[in-house]
């Protein structure tokens, strides 16, 4: 893998498939940080104004050079809490799993995976239109969506627990954005910014896991029918469920496990693509059938 070439609330988060809440304070209680508490604050705050105004904002690292990865969550944590505060219908429906692919890492200029968190106002229907205009800089990848029927909160968490806990298994556009100008980006800015998090589009013909071999599976992504992206389960930390397994790994050792109910999109088997405005992108996965992204005209 490349090197990193340069890029974290008080408010309880709603966890999937449970009444109760989940604090933030919790989910950082053993992180160590290299900034101050109102610096998270006036970064979070600069990610929530690029996202009211439309315009990206410049890097969190210029902003923060000091910070480090666990400083990001913190960041992203309080942007998240604030954008679920605004809306009593919004809550967390899963998490995201980035830059599990080689491909997608030299794309984006970072060197590890990060998570984010996935929320109501996210979610979209296959072919549903989706309002170009409420995207700043939206790329789109095809990925395997894991739908959890159990807990994931007993570490370590292993292959055979993702297995045993995964309920179903469907095909998943994510439309990834950045707040951040020009996806200059390393992996402070993209953690900080709920790891590039815009939308995502689940398929309608969910399989079972045993199903499918999710590690052969062979991807396409078409616009106007031309290819504009492939590649395979295998681009996937080698395996998609093994991307799960880091992430519910990594997620349960800062206090915020996996729960029942969850989505968890388990990351791109192939490169990014820049989305035009009034474009329809097609994801077929072998196996797992299509899945649709309709964006509508920028002026609409």
């Amino acid at each position: 893998m490349m090197t990193s070439h340069g890029v974290r609330a008080e408010r309880a988060v709603p966890l999937a498939g449970t009444p109760s809440f989940v604090p933030l304070r919790a989910v950082v209680q053993h992180r160590r940080v290299h900034v101050a508490s109102s610096d998270h604050r006036r970064a979070a705050d600069l990610l929530i104004a690029a996202t009211d105004s439309r315009v990206p904002c410049a890097p969190i690292r210029t902003l923060l050079p000091e910070a480090d990865i666990d400083d990001a969550y913190e960041i992203q944590q309080l942007s998240v809490g604030a954008h679920l505060a605004r809306s009593t219908d919004n809550r967390v429906i899963g998490r995201k799993i980035g830059l599990t692919s080689e491909a997608v890492q030299r794309q984006m200029g970072v060197d590890r995976p990060d998570f984010g968190v996935l929320m109501a106002d996210m979610a979209f229907g296959d072919s549903e239109p989706i309002p170009f205009g409420r995207l700043l800089q939206p790329r789109v990848e095809a990925e395997v969506a894991f739908v959890l029927g159990r807990d994931l909160d007993r570490l370590p968490v292993t292959a055979a627990d993702v297995m045993v806990a995964t309920e179903l298994v469907v095909a998943a556009i994510e439309v990834v954005d950045s707040r951040i100008r020009d996806w200059d980006i390393a992996i402070v800015d993209t953690v900080a910014d709920n790891a590039s998090s815009g939308l995502f589009v689940l398929g309608g013909a969910p399989r079972s896991l045993r199903d499918v071999d999710l590690r052969s599976v062979q991807m396409q992504v078409t616009c106007d029918d031309e290819v504009v992206s492939s590649g395979a389960g295998a681009a996937c930390l080698g395996h998609p469920i093994n991307a799960v397994v880091w992430l519910a790994n990594e997620v349960a050792r800062r206090g915020a496990p996996l729960r029942a109910g969850e989505v968890v999109l388990s990351g791109s088997l192939g490169p990014l693509v820049p989305v035009k405005p009034g474009r329809t992108y097609e994801a077929t996965l072998a196996g797992l059938g299509d899945v649709r992204a309709v964006f509508t005209d920028a002026r609409d």
